[in-house]
């Protein structure tokens, strides 16, 4: 369960295909033939185990004051309740909070792993946020017919049920996984590992995540991404930036879509990105329409250079191994 907001996820379903939720958070490897593999380890998953249970601990379950060994058959993926909640008897806040920050850590570490698998195929990466109908798909799938020729692009798509999302993606002729996180609210580092292998080989592309519509779980999780791109439609409130200040703080690109509907909504462009930087100073934003594809050549300038950089980045990272071998056989002829 996601304790900021209570949400559990279900069954996760990766194109339509359950998931084993305890897979996925070990490490990754890349084969020869380009593929690569991620394996869990299996001491996060069973193990025996005796200890002392206090009544009334962990689930509400009482065992008393007695010892005795049991197995669990899980990777420490414990529920827990959003902060506030009815706890059982004995459960303090502290607990909860320690539970938190576990779960986050382990989502951390995951994502560390994503972001150096990106970083190893040069893919520029990017973490498409906002609340429900800001037009994100839309905008998504304009945003790849305009780049076709020039960049390559892949998406994985986040959504509690359907696969509408990634058929419109699809029919751009863009690979497209879909993510069904069921109950979820929000995609996590885990279900971004999963998904990766489904795509097909990508080198010096670009890669978008789309996630599941909401301005609040989100924030807090880290995918591996290089940004969180907050996409705020016209349609919706001026003070937005205000009511969902996590959300703000963590994006550092902030985009105003929707502009071509300012003549007929009452939404203060200019107020709406004073309100954000307060939150986030170093915000860059731009505005653009889907629809009338106004303020697109920007945002695609903005792509094209970050996907240059993730390129350059992975060469010289090929560039640097191949000195430190070459190094090594040196030492190892003149021995």
């Amino acid at each position: 369960m996601c304790s900021t907001c209570g949400c559990g996820h279900g069954e996760v379903r990766i194109d339509g295909v359950p998931v084993d939720e305890h897979h996925g958070d070990g490490h990754w490897h890349q084969h020869e033939d380009g593929t690569w593999h991620t394996h869990s380890h299996e001491h996060a998953h069973a193990h025996n185990h005796s200890h002392t249970h206090d009544e009334g601990l962990r689930g509400g379950h009482g065992h008393g004051d007695h010892h005795h060994p049991h197995s669990h058959g899980h990777s420490h993926e414990h529920e827990h309740a959003p902060l506030g909640a009815v706890h059982a008897p004995g459960v303090s806040a502290a607990r909860v909070i320690e539970i938190e920050r576990d779960l986050l850590e382990r989502n951390d570490a995951i994502a560390r792993q994503n972001r150096q698998r990106f970083a190893d195929q040069g893919l520029f990466t990017l973490n498409l946020v906002s609340s429900p109908g800001s037009g994100k798909t839309a905008l998504l799938v304009r945003t790849i017919e305009a780049l076709r020729g020039d960049v390559s692009c892949a998406v994985i798509e986040g959504d509690q049920q359907t696969e509408n999302d990634a058929d419109r993606v699809r029919a751009t002729g863009a690979p497209a996984i879909q993510i069904n996180t069921g109950k979820g609210c929000h995609l996590d580092a885990r279900m971004v590992a999963q998904a990766l292998p489904k795509l097909p080989k990508l080198e010096d592309a670009l890669l978008f995540i789309e996630n599941v519509g909401n301005l609040v779980c989100p924030a807090a999780f880290d995918l591996g991404e290089a940004h969180k791109v907050a996409i705020l439609s016209v349609t919706e409130g001026t003070d937005k930036p205000l009511k969902y200040p996590d959300m703000f703080h963590a994006a550092d690109v902030l985009l105003i879509n929707k502009v071509d509907l300012l003549p007929y909504v009452d939404f203060d462009v200019e107020q709406a990105i004073a309100y954000a930087r307060r939150i986030q100073p170093q915000l860059t934003v731009m505005k653009v329409s889907a629809t009338t594809g106004e303020g697109l050549d920007v945002w695609l300038a903005w792509l094209k250079r970050g996907v240059e950089a993730a390129r350059t980045a992975r060469q010289n990272d090929v560039h640097v191994l191949r000195q430190k071998v070459a190094a090594l056989e040196a030492q190892l002829r003149e021995r």
